[in-house]
């Protein structure tokens, strides 16, 4: 049974995520320690004892979620579990960090500085309110690429992330996105909604947090992945560096390919996924994609003891 390990993006963090990871597995206590050495301030604190709107802060969200995800790799390799048998790797948005990071591409203390560079860029691209984001319910990433399209009207409109057959996100300019919510009900979505996000990503208008982005990249170490990387853009899995480097900068303005991503690895013969860290968004989306795919999702201790059989 060939098996990815798959990293969530924004939206799936909450208070106390990781702590029972740290109080019960030194390696990942170590995580949030040298993530808070690497930005200078105790994230860890604030994702365990702070409140939800800062952490849902995009410059808090995005290391927060990285850290959580790694601490939860370290406590699988203290039981003994680890990368090994692992095919591939691939994450939601900036859960592709996250991925880059487990399997040794970007370090630890690197990752965390450059989704706090990444998080502060991509909010700051769009003055808060002029852009929107929106869910499209039960239309296809073509349907929603239409209505996008329709709905722009001389602003960006664009289908921004593809997370399952029936699940697109659009992205843009409020008015734009507006106008498509009316439009996916129009072309039979069964919900079109708004979503709670505090600037609109993965379209055009994070242009000026790409910039931001290859010039943070540009000065840091990027090592070939031990396993190879199934990214956001593309779909399909890459190894080389530099490669990898231009296509995080892509990823900002680029459409996450989730649903795609998924179907290659199905492709490849990956059968079983595990999640690794916050939350359970992506084995929904996975079940609904690849169909008799088997999910395991890993984010407190009781996870990593039963993912040892």
């Amino acid at each position: 049974m060939s098996r990815a390990f798959v990293f969530p993006g924004q939206g799936a963090q909450t208070i106390g995520m990781g702590r029972a990871l740290a109080e019960a597995y030194p390696a990942a206590r170590a995580v949030f320690d040298e993530v808070d050495d690497a930005l200078g301030e105790k994230l860890s604190d604030l994702i365990w004892n702070g409140t939800i709107e800062d952490l849902t802060l995009t410059q808090n969200a995005q290391p927060a979620l990285m850290a959580t995800s790694i601490a939860a790799l370290r406590a699988l390799e203290g039981e003994g579990i680890g990368l090994d048998g692992v095919a591939f790797v691939a994450g939601h948005s900036l859960g592709e960090y996250s991925a880059l990071c487990a399997v040794g591409s970007i370090g630890l203390a690197d990752t965390a500085r450059l989704l706090r560079i990444r998080g502060q860029a991509m909010q700051e691209a769009v003055p808060v309110g002029l852009g929107a984001m929106a869910a499209l319910l039960g239309l296809n990433f073509e349907q929603a690429a239409e209505v996008a399209a329709e709905a722009a009207q001389g602003e960006v409109c664009q289908a921004a992330n593809d997370n399952d057959p029936g699940q697109v996100v659009v992205s843009g300019h409020r008015g734009a996105v507006e106008r498509a919510l009316d439009i996916a009900k129009a072309k039979g979505a069964k919900r079109a909604i708004l979503l709670p996000v505090s600037a609109p990503f993965h379209c055009s208008l994070m242009q000026h947090a790409a910039s931001v982005m290859a010039e943070a990249l540009a000065g840091v170490e990027i090592k070939a992945p031990s396993i190879p990387v199934v990214v956001n853009v593309r779909a399909e899995a890459v190894t080389v560096p530099d490669n990898i480097r231009s296509l995080l900068v892509a990823q900002v303005t680029g459409s996450v390919r989730w649903r795609e991503s998924v179907l290659w690895m199905e492709g490849a013969g990956v059968t079983e996924f595990w999640e690794i860290g916050a939350g359970k968004a992506l084995s929904g989306m996975i079940k609904r994609t690849a169909s008799g795919a088997v999910t395991r999702a890993i984010g407190n201790p009781q996870d990593v003891l039963a993912a040892k059989g």
